[in-house]
């Protein structure tokens, strides 16, 4: 297999037919991510893939352009209930914007999609598969509701993708993914991608893939790289109140905020509307309905920051996000890289600001060893928490302070890129 230049290479040189390379210069897309590179031609070759990566990354195209072409080389009409390709994946806004990306990328193919998820009625999904269907992406639980009332059948598949194993893992999908896997026929192409490998999903790659090519970019050491990562020391009930305070520079253009719970994701909400800032809250107790007017209005800019929990915010994948806040730290280490990496699309560089209250400094650590690397300490905020372990470091080291007080003084902004020098978390 040809190797390609990450720097230099082209979509043109991975032997794309020409309505693709069509749709990618309408999008601006020029030069192929890592991801994309090592899977393009593998895929098209007809070979398995086990993907190791991160959202982000530009894996959905790595494995959406491939199979539209090799759909595309066999056209046949779509039949009924019946779909020729199959992308599962875990939420329905992961779903959502896969299918936008596939009618992004075939608009001069003509192939008929379908997106199936749950809580919303089945109707127009039951009508959409009766008509026939070349691509279906779909959730889960839905997809074997379907399944089970007849309404989806697979004798006609011949491409599998499953997108984002380890968070079926997480949200307790991978005995519904394994009764899908096992109605379909043996004679498929299987595309696994997983950001980790945990035993359980090594068990599912290695039931469901023959002989795969494994492509694996961005491991969790470099995936914040290009990431500005700073810390700010603050109680616990001060936290709104710095919030608030961070948000005052315009420069945080377009914010997503983690909360650690749903109740908190509202109350952030609520509090920044309150306060006249533009925010909507995302999570598992909001209707679908919500839940996509949400994403829209964040996507189009009528809102500035968008709360969200973890498994909410999973598969978000809106270009130009400036900033990730974490308002409470993640309990577990690696979901820190994932929220903090909606702000790193594809290349792009971003900023993350971490609130630590003093309950949350072993997490802190946690964090700091997973990813191999201090976070960047801003020191003169106006509600830091002065305990000594937030100000070892000499006073020279300190960043500058926010908006007000570094305007009389005229120095850069702690939360934009190419900030003054902070000192490191000893946290």
């Amino acid at each position: 297999m040809k190797e390609f230049d990450p720097v230099t290479s082209t979509f043109s040189q991975l032997g794309l037919i020409e309505p693709l390379q069509r749709a990618l210069n309408a999008e601006n897309y020029v030069t192929p991510t890592p991801i994309q590179l090592q899977a393009i031609p593998q895929l098209l070759a007809g070979r398995d893939v086990l993907g190791v990566a991160q959202t982000g990354t530009g894996k959905t195209a790595a494995f959406a352009l491939p199979i539209l072409q090799r759909l595309a080389a066999t056209r046949g009409a779509a039949q009924p209930k019946s779909p020729r390709a199959l992308v599962l994946t875990p939420t329905r806004e992961l779903a959502l914007q896969i299918d936008e990306s596939f009618r992004s990328y075939g608009r001069f193919l003509h192939l008929r999609q379908a997106v199936i998820f749950g809580g919303v009625g089945q109707q127009p999904q039951v009508a959409a598969m009766a008509r026939g269907v070349d691509i279906l992406v779909a959730t889960p639980g839905r997809l074997l509701d379907l399944m089970n009332q007849r309404h989806v059948r697979f004798d006609g598949l011949g491409f599998l993708v499953l997108d984002e194993a380890d968070r079926m893992l997480d949200m307790g999908f991978i005995r519904d993914v394994r009764r899908i896997v096992a109605a379909l026929p043996k004679e498929r192409q299987t595309l696994f991608f997983s950001a980790t490998m945990p035993g359980d999903i090594a068990a599912l790659a290695s039931s469901v893939l023959r002989s795969p090519v494994k492509v694996e970019v961005t491991p969790v050491s470099s995936t914040v790289e290009r990431i500005d990562q700073r810390v700010l020391f603050v109680e616990g009930g001060s936290k709104r109140a710095l919030l608030a305070e961070v948000l005052r520079d315009p420069e945080i253009a377009r914010v997503l905020v983690f909360a650690r719970t749903k109740h908190g994701a509202d109350r952030i909400a609520n509090d920044l509307a309150r306060g006249r800032v533009e925010a909507a809250a995302i999570h598992g107790n909001k209707s679908q309905n919500a839940r996509q007017r949400a994403l829209e209005s964040f996507r189009d800019g009528r809102v500035r920051v968008l709360v969200a929990t973890d498994i909410a915010a999973r598969g978000i994948d809106i270009d130009g996000i400036t900033h990730v806040i974490n308002f409470d730290l993640p309990n577990v280490p690696e979901s820190y890289v994932h929220r903090i990496g909606r702000t790193a699309r594809a290349g792009s560089s971003g900023v993350a600001l971490s609130f630590c209250s003093a309950e949350e400094r072993p997490l802190l650590r946690d964090i700091e060893r997973l990813t191999r690397r201090p976070l960047s300490v801003v020191a003169d905020h106006p509600f830091a928490d002065r305990a000594p372990s937030a100000a070892a470091a000499p006073q020279r080291n300190r960043t500058a302070p926010p908006q007000s007080r570094r305007r009389r003084r005229g120095r850069p902004s702690p939360h934009r890129h190419g900030g003054a020098p902070a000192q490191r978390a000893q946290a």
